[in-house]
């Protein structure tokens, strides 16, 4: 249980590059993760079975840690929304495109959830990360301490407090931009999902209309029925082959791009968390500044030391901030980047195999003829 997690620095016992989610198994309504991860000795290799409520205690007991220094300046690997395996369209909708076809893409989100969770500088000492990657005993299944309304009362201070002019120009520019990039992101995110969607759609269309041609064909021995068929076939062949084109063009986009996307858009909305934590955090120093400025003389000494505790807990967050933005811009440009050269890569690699499925049907045309 989380309650039984000790907090203290541990070294993982895995590789983290080998971490991977290879599966999910459908139990009714329950999903179940298989995680597979190689012992950093080179001795074996872990096997773990997790739910979703497995990953949400992971996520939770690390957003607990409130005596770790800093930890309110992480930004916290984004989790995905909850899948689930008769979704509603309102948890497709959510789940963007990470609701689409089979679950490669949803495992492939969950398992780089994992691993950045796992290579982070602070959230990857904790001994819930071992306990997550390595106990053949379900960590959270039984029990998950979600703390909702600390989020939500978290969530709630953030928005009241969005307007709040900083004091550091560098978290004021970046604090401008997230609000922009956020949006940005979430639009970007939306109409590549569409374009997906239509794709899809355009391959069943196609998919229909190659069935169709194949009732047109009919048994006979008049010489045009038996021409008007053979073309018939040939059609229908071509339609298939367009269909499979179509659909692999749909699949490339989740795969590569639609998943960096859509990582872009949960990174920028877990900085925006970060970001709205520390303006939080500078509200409260201001305020007990100024409790300090109006307090008795009785009291001066003790809200001295309240004031200069709270501005050392301020700088170390925001210098763990900052090294959190730097590092999460470097990450993001390296992300889009190598989701752009996936895109281009397997694009091609489809349109040069669909060009040439495309020659044979126009010379078995041009036979015919």
């Amino acid at each position: 249980m989380m309650e039984e997690v000790n907090e203290v620095t541990s070294t993982l016992s895995v590789d983290i590059q080998s971490i991977k989610v290879t599966e999910v198994v459908k139990d009714g309504a329950t999903l179940t993760f298989l995680i597979e991860s190689e012992k950093l000795s080179g001795t074996g290799v872990y096997h773990v079975d997790r739910t979703y409520d497995d990953f949400e205690w992971l996520q939770q007991h690390l957003f607990s840690q409130e005596e770790v220094s800093g930890i309110q300046g992480v930004i916290f690997p984004p989790l995905p929304v909850k899948a689930q395996a008769n979704a509603s369209a309102k948890v497709i909708k959510q789940l963007g495109i990470l609701g689409l076809g089979e679950w490669q893409a949803y495992c492939k989100a969950m398992e780089t959830f994992v691993r950045q969770i796992a290579a982070h500088s602070i959230l990857g000492k904790n001994n819930a990360v071992e306990i997550f990657l390595t106990s053949s005993d379900p960590p959270g299944r039984h029990r998950v301490r979600k703390n909702i309304f600390n989020r939500l009362s978290q969530a709630m201070e953030g928005m009241r407090n969005e307007g709040h002019k900083d004091v550091d120009e560098f978290f004021q520019t970046e604090r401008d931009h997230n609000l922009v990039f956020t949006g940005c992101a979430k639009t970007a995110a939306e109409r590549f999902l569409d374009v997906v969607q239509t794709e899809q759609k355009i391959a069943v269309a196609c998919g229909h209309f190659s069935t169709a041609l194949r009732l047109c064909v009919e048994q006979g021995e008049d010489p045009d029925q038996l021409d008007f068929s053979k073309v018939c076939v040939k059609l229908s062949e071509v339609f298939e082959s367009i269909q499979k084109n179509v659909t692999s063009v749909a699949e490339n986009n989740v795969s590569t791009l639609g998943l960096g996307l859509d990582l872009e858009s949960r990174y920028q909305e877990a900085e925006k968390e970060m970001l709205n934590r520390r303006t939080c955090k500078l509200v409260e120093l201001e305020t007990t500044r100024r409790n300090a400025e109006k307090a008795k003389p009785v009291k001066k000494a003790a809200m001295e030391e309240v004031k200069k505790a709270a501005e050392t807990e301020f700088d170390h967050i925001s210098g763990v901030a900052k090294e959190e933005i730097a590092r999460l811009q470097a990450a993001r440009v390296k992300m889009l980047q190598q989701a752009l050269v996936q895109w281009c890569e397997k694009q091609l690699l489809t349109a040069k195999e669909s060009a040439d499925q495309f020659n044979q049907h126009l010379q078995a045309f041009r036979g015919m003829a």
